[in-house]
């Protein structure tokens, strides 16, 4: 995981030199993007299944649904925790968009002063990885999930306050906003502890032979909130100002938190 974090920090460095240098030099990156990711998909492909039981589609979904409706209904633990998700999600999904637009709309940002602060990210997401590796370990993941999503929400207000408070020094070209350092501080830190919590926060509500199906659960409410979440955020920023989409973003990370306290404190009694 550490890897793929150093692979991504140098080439969106890279890729932000060279955005700066030609600023439609994704015409030829994307496709070519594209097409690793459809070989990636092709070599995923080869990988025999012969111990996999294979059903029909109609049957298979069916079967699916039942399963994911059973869980939903029973575990009142985990129901909990994927509907502060999808609170969650909403923010993340629609604040990610916005932000990449305040960037360029407010902050005038070029490639490399955005490339820079993702790397600042990752930096800090890499070297706490370690940590929050630890300590999910020893949490309740709706405790674990209040501290992410703090983090989140610390990010989304210091971004936003960037505007009002647009205190910067510029070096080699790149803005560096003191305000939006902090942003980025939180963001890696959100991106650390999310990366813990997305990938084996659900398996602590099931037993070890139900993990996957657990996870695959929670992966498909993720692909439901992305098919609304990024529109919606765009669309809160033309009927309004990014104030406004910010804190509707911060209003529903909030609304999460306070949804894993209650689940605590619920399953307690």
């Amino acid at each position: 995981m550490v890897v793929n974090k150093l692979v991504m920090l140098l080439t969106t460095f890279l890729f932000g030199l060279l955005l700066d240098y030609d600023n439609l030099a994704f015409r030829y990156i994307y496709p070519v993007i594209g097409i690793l990711g459809i070989i990636s998909i092709f070599l995923l492909s080869l990988i025999r299944t012969d111990n996999i039981q294979s059903d029909d589609t109609y049957t298979g979904l069916k079967d699916s649904l039942k399963k994911i409706l059973r869980i939903i209904t029973k575990n009142k633990a985990y129901r909990d925790f994927e509907i502060g998700f999808m609170f969650y999600g909403f923010a993340f999904m629609s604040s990610k968009v916005l932000i990449t637009l305040f960037y360029d709309k407010i902050l005038h940002l070029n490639y490399s002063s955005t490339a820079f602060y993702s790397n600042f990210y990752v930096v800090v997401m890499i070297l706490t990885l370690p940590l929050f590796g630890k300590l999910v370990g020893h949490l309740d993941p709706r405790k674990f999930a209040m501290i992410t999503f703090s983090f989140m929400l610390l990010t989304i207000l210091f971004t936003s306050l960037t505007e009002y408070f647009p205190f910067v020094h510029e070096m080699l070209g790149i803005k560096l906003y003191y305000l939006l350092m902090i942003a980025s501080l939180f963001y890696g830190l959100f991106g650390a502890s999310m990366t813990m919590l997305w990938h084996i926060g659900s398996a602590y509500f099931c037993s070890n032979r139900e993990a996957a199906t657990y996870q695959s659960i929670h992966l498909s409410l993720t692909g439901l909130r992305g098919l609304f979440a990024p529109l919606i955020g765009i669309f809160l920023l033309e009927i309004s100002n990014f104030k406004i989409a910010f804190g509707i973003g911060m209003l529903s990370v909030l609304i999460a938190i306070v949804l894993m306290k209650y689940s605590i404190g619920n399953s307690a009694k």
